[in-house]
């Protein structure tokens, strides 16, 4: 998911305390009211947008305005809105954004509202909404990434089932190679976030305590094992080591019928028939699959949380939203038609009626992550994000240890900026 992370000097300071603010009134005396809902540009499918709002309107009596956003400059807008006296009342924020704006004071805890309705909801997308062991956002959707992989090239290359293995993943695209014309797999040098699931694969940390400070681990064995993962993965590749995925995009380049894979989100099956209409019969998905059979490679967990704005007005029909925008009903809407990853085992039946989330779900369940919950991390990834230099240069032939010291003043800089 495209997501531009707010660096945490852009709203610390913001507000000193939160205004619990709530009418008071029941599910049912909301009459009349408005709601606003911010969600960013391309998150609500519009089933799913219409189903709920309904739904609102029927058990509540209130209105629900969606006011569509663009990622382009949202982490100023947004760091501003939540600091007015008239807020908009329930926010999409980035995952891994929550914990700089709950940070700053500017979200509602919603530990209670958790406890009512998300029981059951996977511990590794939950974690995003969580700071300092307080809920202060609710897991709207999350995705990560599987192969999705061109029928009519793996059977011309006489390839039979799916890779279980890492190692008969790549044995595939060795074949591939071997037997057809088609390059086996369109791997860019700095796709960041299929290495962050390696790291979580390896179990890596990218960045450590010292000094009582957040710095770069960058350095550490563990992420050079997760990059050496990659490289071989890279090697299979023709495709730029100095660009990432989006340049271009690699939906695009998958459509044209002449490439074996793509380590993709879901949604981009759709980017590819529409660019192609004709390859939408040859499109198949399946697991990232790790070093052993029965447990996934890791992958990183991509998406949203909502989360109810700490000076809203509205606070009591914010929650009363979101018990039925978080509901199993409209969860499962957002796997079927959107394609996200199940967040709870209840959503299984959805993810089959999606091939892509069905794919998915198994790595989340067992290996999904995300990046560092801290909210020094935002700066981290700006443009330009000092880790797709390191994947550059270690793809170029420098030692994985020489290319992270090379950029980890950097990144230490920007963790440093309170």
């Amino acid at each position: 998911m495209k997501r531009g992370l707010i660096a945490a000097t852009m709203v610390a300071g913001m507000l000193v305390g939160v205004a619990a603010c709530g009418s008071g009134d029941g599910a049912d005396g909301f009459k009349g009211q408005k709601l606003t809902v911010w969600v960013m540009s391309g998150s609500n499918p519009a089933q799913w947008t219409e189903q709920v709002s309904a739904q609102f309107k029927k058990k509540t009596g209130a209105t629900v305005e969606f006011k569509v956003q663009q990622w382009n400059g949202i982490q100023q807008k947004l760091s501003t809105a939540l600091s007015e006296d008239t807020p908009p009342d329930v926010v999409e924020i980035g995952n891994t954004q929550t914990a700089a704006y709950a940070k700053a004071g500017a979200l509602a805890d919603l530990g209670d509202l958790k406890k009512a309705i998300g029981a059951d909801w996977n511990d590794a997308f939950n974690k995003a909404a969580l700071v300092d062991g307080k809920q202060y956002a609710l897991p709207w959707f999350a995705g990560n990434r599987v192969v999705m992989y061109n029928k009519k090239i793996w059977a011309q290359a006489g390839l039979k089932g799916t890779p279980r293995t890492r190692s008969e993943l790549f044995k595939a695209f060795d074949t591939i190679k071997k037997k057809t014309d088609a390059e086996p797999l369109y791997l860019p040098g700095q796709n960041w976030y299929f290495l962050d699931g390696l790291t979580i694969g390896t179990g890596a940390d990218l960045v450590k305590k010292q000094g009582g400070k957040w710095v770069s681990n960058l350095g550490d064995p563990k992420v050079a094992k997760a990059m050496d993962i990659y490289k071989t993965y890279q090697s299979f590749s023709t495709a730029p080591k100095n660009k990432d995925e989006a340049t271009p995009q690699q939906s695009e380049v998958f459509a044209k019928g002449k490439t074996g894979a793509v380590i993709a989100m879901g949604y981009e099956a759709a980017e590819a028939v529409k660019a192609n209409p004709g390859i939408k019969k040859d499109i198949g998905f399946f697991t990232i699959p790790g070093e052993t059979a029965g447990k996934p490679e890791g992958v990183f967990l991509g998406g949203s949380n909502f989360a109810v704005a700490g000076m809203g007005k509205n606070q009591e029909l914010a929650k009363e939203f979101l018990k039925i925008a978080l509901s199993k009903e409209n969860d499962a809407r957002m796997v079927k038609e959107a394609g996200w990853t199940p967040k709870s085992p209840d959503l299984a039946t959805a993810a089959k009626e999606n091939p892509a989330a069905a794919a998915a779900a198994p790595a989340a369940e067992k290996s999904g992550g995300t990046t560092p919950l801290i909210p020094q991390w935002a700066a981290v990834e700006n443009v330009p994000n000092p880790i797709k230099s390191y994947m550059t240069a270690v793809l170029n032939g420098k030692s994985p240890a020489d290319a992270a010291k090379a950029v980890e003043s950097e990144i230490n800089a920007r963790l440093a900026k309170e």
